[in-house]
């Protein structure tokens, strides 16, 4: 394949990711929007995707890493990798967002706050990431209040593949990614096993002092799990998936560097899941298990364990025409937290989704409304609406409205010390407005969120609404033949009941990339960050940690078609910064890998 024609098919891809209305929409699907698989195109959702070339050629660590690229993600960690980790969606926090693996729910019931552990969430084998914005819950249920992460694994291909990936760098970092697997058109078999360790660096460190003067936290992972399908005629299937995340993680806090706490995690992710085909009605079945086990170590033991079990069936029924469809269908989750509380409670739900294009395919209409039974809380009725309509193939304008829930944990509500069961579920209402021509968008979002559940001497629901606004742009296009060029900004205003900021929301992001291809077989990447202004307590309180500039780099070297190479450089210019005050970041860094696929 000449350099031109690569350049452009990447150029192309990275371009369909940011919805703008042109052909090459059509090049991706997106599953989370509407539980169905659609073009992008056709999604009046804001969704934004992160493809398996970009994984590639960036080499991502965690998948929050690679999420921080995107407009309107604000990422906060207690330190290097494995340290607790969260990842605002426009301005709303972690345990507001629902975090799937290939449709698994990986949000963690045993901890206090119900979001996912990003901290344990390690690139690897993945297809695509579907960050789905804005409420929810009218498709997904609970914890959807921000939106939806799918993580998407790899599928196999026909006959035996491989992949294997080594990485070594900067405080004694090595990283290992192993694939394996073999397909025919009857069935596939894939294993993997992935592993990271580090000696990293102090998680403590005060303000504008050298990390070297503490002592190291290290980090260790081993992921590694089975996954297979079977086709039992040209119309039924099943399939299975089973991953298992071990790590353990040195851990400090704010206030000294000698407290030194060792915690461990251990992770199940599991499904069964059968499809059939009948008169182009798609009908999935599947029995989803996550298993949450986890000790912090330190003067005592706690243990933290918890499970989530799912089963649910759905149906997608098309009509009208090839672009209109009715989606139905039922589930139910038990939530259960063990150890010192032993507790749980479940939910049955109801849900159907119609989704019709109109006006040769130029305007699209979608609806849901789901219906949720908790044996805990009163029943939920949520749902949303969407509009999309392209005046030409390079104009479009899309509008959304939805209401969530987020439903309290079993810990907070049935913890010894620090639970209330008079806690109620969270509620929001969620509204934005896009419009896009050629390779640029702008979104304008507004959520209002009633019932927030905060922290005062123990948990309770703080009256009022809080009220999270603000705009998205983003522009990317191939600015010369061999050189492409991304951007991003946001602006986001968050404030509580009584009107003063939320914390550790900066006011302005900005992400920016730019990928070179003209020297043969290389592909270089520069991209940074500008985080505005940015405080770590609530009404400008605290420390301020925004207002800093941090740039990477990657080198790609093509070997041959099945070896390449690459060097990354974090944080080129040694900026100094936190943001988290009191919890150190990465200084400059260097890595080097190697990739081989036969």
């Amino acid at each position: 394949m000449n350099k031109k024609l690569t350049t452009s098919l990447v150029a192309s891809l990275l371009i369909a990711t940011n919805l703008t209305a042109n052909q090459t929409l059509d090049t991706i699907t997106v599953t989370s929007a509407t539980k169905s698989e659609q073009s992008i195109k056709d999604v009046t959702s804001n969704v934004e995707v992160i493809t398996s070339q970009e994984i590639e050629e960036r080499h991502f660590t965690t998948v929050s890493e690679a999420l921080s690229t995107l407009s309107g993600i604000n990422l906060i960690s207690n330190g290097g990798l494995g340290k607790s980790t969260s990842v605002y969606v426009r301005g709303i926090d972690s345990e507001k967002v629902l975090v799937l693996i290939d449709g698994v729910r990986f949000n963690d019931v045993s901890n206090f706050t119900g979001g996912a552990d990003f901290a344990n969430l390690n690139i690897n084998n993945i297809e695509q990431i579907e960050v789905i914005k804005g409420a929810q819950s009218g498709l997904w249920g609970a914890d959807a209040t921000a939106g939806v992460i799918n993580i998407i694994t790899k599928k196999p291909e026909d006959g035996f593949n491989g992949n294997i990936n080594v990485e070594f760098g900067s405080f004694q970092t090595k990283k290992t990614n192993t694939v394996l697997s073999y397909g025919t058109k009857d069935y596939y078999l894939e294993t993997f096993l992935n592993t990271i360790d580090t000696d990293g660096y102090t998680a403590h460190a005060q303000d504008n002092t050298d990390i070297d003067n503490y002592e190291k936290d290290g980090f260790k992972s081993r992921e590694y799990g089975l996954k297979a399908k079977y086709n039992i005629d040209d119309s039924n299937s099943i399939g299975f998936a089973h991953k298992i995340i071990d790590s353990k993680v040195d851990l400090d806090t704010p206030s000294s560097d000698n407290l030194v706490n060792n915690s461990e995690y251990n992770y199940k992710v599991s499904s069964v899941n059968y499809e059939n085909f009948y008169n182009d009605i798609k009908t999935k079945a599947h029995i989803n298990r996550t298993v949450y086990d986890w000790s912090y170590i330190s003067s005592s033991r706690s243990d933290y364990d918890g499970s989530l079990t799912e089963y649910g069936i759905e149906s997608t029924i098309p009509y009208f025409n090839e672009k209109s469809f009715l989606m139905v269908g039922t589930n139910y989750k038990d939530f259960k937290k063990e150890n010192d509380i032993n507790r749980n409670y479940n939910n049955k739900a109801l849900f159907v989704t119609n989704s019709n294009s109109f006006n040769n395919n130029q305007t699209i209409f979608t609806q849901s409304l789901r219906y949720d039974n908790f044996d805990k809380f009163e029943n939920k009725t949520t749902g949303k609406i969407g509009l999309k309509h392209f005046f030409t193939n390079d104009l479009f304008a899309s509008t959304n409205y939805g209401t969530a829930y987020n439903v309290p944990t079993v810990t907070r509500l049935y913890h010894p010390s620090y639970g209330n069961e008079n806690l109620v579920p969270e509620s929001s209402k969620a509204f934005d407005l896009t419009a896009g021509y050629k390779n640029f968008e702008v979104t304008y979002f507004k959520t209002k969120i009633k019932d927030l559940i905060g922290w005062d001497s123990g948990y309770s629901n703080i009256k009022g609404t809080s009220t999270i606004e603000g705009y998205e742009a983003s522009y990317k296009k191939d600015v010369l033949e061999d050189l492409f060029l991304g951007i991003n900004y946001t602006h986001l205003d968050a404030k509580d009941a009584k009107g003063k900021d939320l914390a550790r929301r900066a006011k302005n992001l900005v992400n920016l990339s730019l990928d070179y291809y003209g020297i043969k077989k290389t592909h270089i990447n520069l991209n940074g960050q500008y985080v505005g202004t940015r405080y770590d307590k609530k009404d400008k309180g605290g420390i301020q940690t925004g207002r800093y500039t941090v740039w990477n780099s990657v080198v790609n070297y093509d070997i041959s078609n099945d070896l390449k190479t690459y060097l990354k450089v974090d944080n080129i210019f040694n900026k100094y910064y936190q943001v988290a005050n009191g919890y150190a970041t990465s200084p400059r860094a260097f890595y080097v890998g190697l990739n081989y696929k036969f």
